[in-house]
């Protein structure tokens, strides 16, 4: 019982290291980030591809509400796993610091600094007693001097420089279908592909356009597009990935409402 009483004190300090040298409420916040769903990325020899599970919990609900994929830049796109809300705030952040530098330095920002720059605002809710970390988990891609970069965020502020990564529920299957199948000379449609069928590993029953979300970001052009419908079951369809229009998954109605 005082083992357990002790912990607890542990669980309730932010602030505070466990005598092990473990910050619990880091802890819990990666576990929200296991809970939302899957989100993909994978960096091509011509680009990045960010794609996402959006988990549409009813057929009621909107599609385009389910907001997991974000435009940052003009050239940086962004993927999360965990709590939306939380997302939304890291994302807002984000943008301000793109807009400022171009104001700031008249160029756009590096991945690498933008990524930095969001995992320092991460890191001070680490450290900071009233507040709690970030339940949410980043992928953040895009082209820094005409090369691909893909980096994730973790709730503890850690930057990680990626190939392949996959944040979220299922993350273990897909990333091993990521290692099996990864090659450094993946073109972006080829990734596209790779980033679905590791998706399906987790979805059985196939996939559907308006449950997942696309997004590329070209080297040559260093422009953010998400795909549309169309172009995504195009995709699905040559993949052999398309669910059955009568199939219906019942995993939505159990989803935590709080973790996408």
């Amino acid at each position: 019982m005082q083992g357990q009483a002790q912990q607890q004190a542990y669980d309730r300090g932010i602030t505070i290291f466990s005598p092990d040298g473990r910050l619990y409420q880091v802890e819990y916040a990666r576990e929200a980030v296991k809970r939302g769903s899957a989100s993909i990325g994978i960096r091509a020899k011509d680009g990045v591809v960010l794609v996402v599970d959006k988990r549409i919990r009813s057929p009621l609900m909107e599609e385009t509400s389910v907001e997991k994929i974000h435009k940052a830049d003009n050239h940086i796109g962004i993927a999360s796993a965990g709590h939306v809300a939380d997302a939304r705030q890291l994302i807002d952040f984000a943008r301000r610091d793109a807009q400022v530098n171009r104001v700031r330095y008249n160029e756009p920002i590096g991945v690498e600094s933008l990524t930095k720059d969001i995992t320092d605002h991460i890191q001070q809710y680490t450290q900071v007693g009233g507040a709690r970390p970030f339940g949410v988990a980043l992928l953040i891609g895009g082209i820094e001097n005409g090369e691909p970069r893909l980096y994730e965020t973790d709730p503890s502020g850690t930057p990680n420089e990626w190939k392949a990564l996959a944040i979220g529920s299922g993350r273990d299957d897909i990333q091993q279908y990521l290692e099996d199948n990864f090659s450094t000379e993946l073109a972006l449609d080829e990734a596209v592909g790779i980033a679905l069928s590791g998706l399906g590993q987790v979805h059985e029953e196939g996939l559907t356009p308006e449950g997942i979300g696309v997004a590329t970001v070209d080297a040559e052009t260093e422009s953010f597009i998400e795909l549309t419908n169309d172009e995504i079951e195009e995709y699905l369809e040559s993949n052999d990935l398309l669910a059955d229009e009568d199939e219906e998954s019942d995993d939505a109605a159990s989803d935590d409402e709080s973790a996408e």
